[in-house]
């Protein structure tokens, strides 16, 4: 047997090979699912060729290093085969991952792969070696070897996926490049060498050729030059992606400046840390003072505890915050803010910190206000004048019954004239015009009355079965369904919503009524009601005929007061609908139609869901003005 040994420093250069191989390629490996879309291709053939190629040379580099006093040489085939298969199973793994996932079922085939073929590689390698002697190896210690490469390779694809710092991924070079050379020397030590008598006599002669040394360096120098290509190209990569981001950045500013927003970050607990400066910009709080909750002192303190207590509530569920408060600014006025935040995710699911915007909604707050003013002002200047036009459409109702009751007397004084009968046939159709226009102007004062009220009348929402109650509207009008002939379904699975009650009865009696009212008598009358979601806080219900239908010039105008669509040969006053879209738009919601001339018409009325329907209660914005 032949006693061997190592020279150190090649020992030392090829532990250097390893780790700075195991770095490169820990970051080309990083690349591959990093978070700008991209090719992924390169950076696999990258990774393979650097970790491939890294261990081939440091397990190259090693076995020149091994001293064993007997002169050595290569098969080049088997030499080249061995590099192949290093970087072959390396670029297998790495796809693997790359599009499998880096979880641990993509691991646990990967890591595997990977440390096969390293070992693989490594013993095809110590197979090419030509010595005047016998080669044979400790079963138990190659497969120790063999263990140490599985794990070191799974090791270094966790890794590889895992770390981002400078420092994390150079403690992890190092571990992952010791444990590649652990593989490597105690692969090395399974081998035991018996010289020939041929080979006896040259280790006697106990020349080592330095050719090695110098093909040691060669293989070294190349491996460096190749690794560092790839890192001045990892390199020239890491500018692009923070071009991009930059880019990215400054186009998200320059969106949130379009909104008039605000950006600040919080820490994952909710907590506002480090430079806040558009913080800072509106309300003049050095980062002292907004630290932590600091912020809250610049919020109307008529809005502070229910900001923080909302803000928390949100932080705890991991949710979207939006909420409205008032913010003093830094020249002392009070400004109205909507605010939105999201929380921002890390690779784990864990929440890393929070981004929101608050945007400037003052001036929108103030003509919703000036809106509203107005219209109450209207709706009081409605009633007041259709209230003052009653009294004296009664004085004339009034007169014009005395007119009719002393339509005798003059009936009779005029007895005996010859145009007697003209006169009084006269006087009775001037009688029925005034009377047909007093009625006629009472119903258009009712009705100005009627909306005019609406505008102030109090809401008293409710938990409402929406299937019930439209069954119960149905039935205070089955009478005019079975004059008509129709049928009215109600879907079983119409959901339960939260509104005043005669409100809603309102709206569906109004649009029943209308669908029955103006069914195609050519054929039998259906009327249906179904319901289907409309976002995430609201519910769309369809009221369906197939009567008449509207033509589509008439849509819009169905919904103005006094207005008609179609033949005018049912009774009605023309309030009915605008009506329905008034109250509808009381409760936040819409009322949209669809119809076709001839085949019937859709009514779509969509209302807030759930509680949400609780806007009648005390909901009103924050006053804008501080107190």
């Amino acid at each position: 047997m032949v006693h061997t040994g190592y020279n150190p420093a090649l020992v030392a250069l090829s532990i250097g090979i390893s780790i700075f191989a195991s770095y490169t390629a820990l970051d080309l490996g990083a690349r591959i699912r990093g978070p700008v879309p991209g090719a992924q291709w390169p950076w696999i053939a990258g990774a393979a060729l650097a970790m491939g190629g890294g261990i081939w040379s440091m397990h190259f580099v090693g076995m020149l290093a091994f001293e064993m006093g007997l002169p050595a040489a290569y098969d080049i085939g088997l030499t080249l085969l061995s590099l192949l298969i290093a970087v072959a199973f390396t670029g297998g793994a790495f796809l693997w991952v790359a599009y499998q996932g880096e979880g641990l079922a993509g691991l646990l085939i990967a890591g595997p792969l990977m440390g096969l073929g390293v070992a693989a590689m490594h013993y095809t390698g110590m197979a090419a070696l030509q010595i005047p002697g016998r080669l044979a190896y400790s079963a138990a210690v190659v497969a120790l070897s063999v263990a140490i490469a599985v794990t070191a390779a799974t090791a270094a694809l966790w890794l590889a996926f895992r770390q981002h710092g400078v420092w994390q991924k150079l403690a992890a070079a190092s571990i992952m490049g010791l444990a590649v050379a652990g593989m490597h020397y105690t692969g090395m030590a399974a081998a035991t060498i018996t010289a020939s008598e041929a080979g006896a006599h040259a280790a006697h002669a106990g020349l080592v050729p330095q050719r090695q040394e110098n093909l040691a360096l060669y293989v070294a120098g190349a491996t460096f030059l190749i690794l560092f290509l790839a890192m001045l190209a990892s390199s020239i990569d890491q500018q692009r992606v923070q071009r991009e981001l930059l880019a990215s950045e400054a186009r998200f500013r320059a969106a949130v400046q379009a909104v008039r927003g605000v950006l600040w970050t919080n820490d994952a607990t909710g907590r506002m840390l480090g430079d806040q400066p558009g913080w800072s910009a509106i309300t003049g709080q050095a980062r002292g003072a907004y630290q932590g909750f600091g912020w809250a002192d610049a919020v109307h303190p008529d809005d502070r505890q229910e900001s923080v207590d909302r803000w928390n509530e949100t932080v705890r569920a991991r949710r979207t915050f939006v909420h409205e408060h008032r913010v003093r600014c830094h020249d002392g006025t009070w400004r109205h803010f909507a605010i939105r935040a999201v929380p921002v995710l890390d690779d784990r699911g864990e929440v890393r910190e929070w981004v929101g915007v608050h945007t400037d909604i003052t001036e929108q707050r103030q003509a919703e206000a000036d809106l509203r003013e107005s219209n109450e002002e209207i709706q009081r200047y409605a009633y007041i004048v259709s209230h003052d036009l009653r009294s004296p459409l009664v004085n004339v109702m009034g007169f014009t019954s005395e007119l009719e009751a002393t339509r005798v007397e003059i009936r009779a004084a005029l007895g005996g004239h010859p145009q007697a009968e003209r006169i009084d046939a006269d006087f009775g159709e001037a009688l029925g015009f005034i009377k047909a226009a007093v009625n006629r102007m009472e119903g258009l004062i009712a009705a100005i009355l009627k909306l005019s009220r609406e505008g102030r009348r109090q809401f008293m929402p409710e938990p409402l079965d929406m299937t019930a109650l439209l069954r119960s509207v149905v039935d205070a009008q089955r009478h005019q369904v079975e004059a008509a002939g129709a049928t009215v379904t109600i879907a079983d699975d119409l959901p339960s919503i939260v509104a005043d009650r005669l409100a809603v009865e309102q709206i569906f009696g109004n649009l029943l009524d209308n669908a029955i009212k103006y069914l195609d008598p050519a054929r039998p009358g259906r009327v249906t009601v179904t319901a289907r979601p409309a976002g995430a806080r609201g519910v769309c219900f369809s009221v369906t005929d197939n009567g008449r239908g509207i033509a589509e010039r008439d849509h819009g105008r169905v919904f103005e007061l006094f207005r008609r669509s179609g033949a005018q040969d049912r009774p009605g006053e023309g309030i009915g609908l605008a009506h329905v879209k008034a109250l509808i738009r009381s409760f936040g919601g819409r009322i949209d139609i669809t119809s076709k001339l001839g085949e019937g018409t859709t009514f779509n009325v969509t209302l807030p869901h759930g509680a949400s329907t609780a806007v009648f209660e005390d909901r009103e914005p924050a006053p804008l003005a501080a107190e």
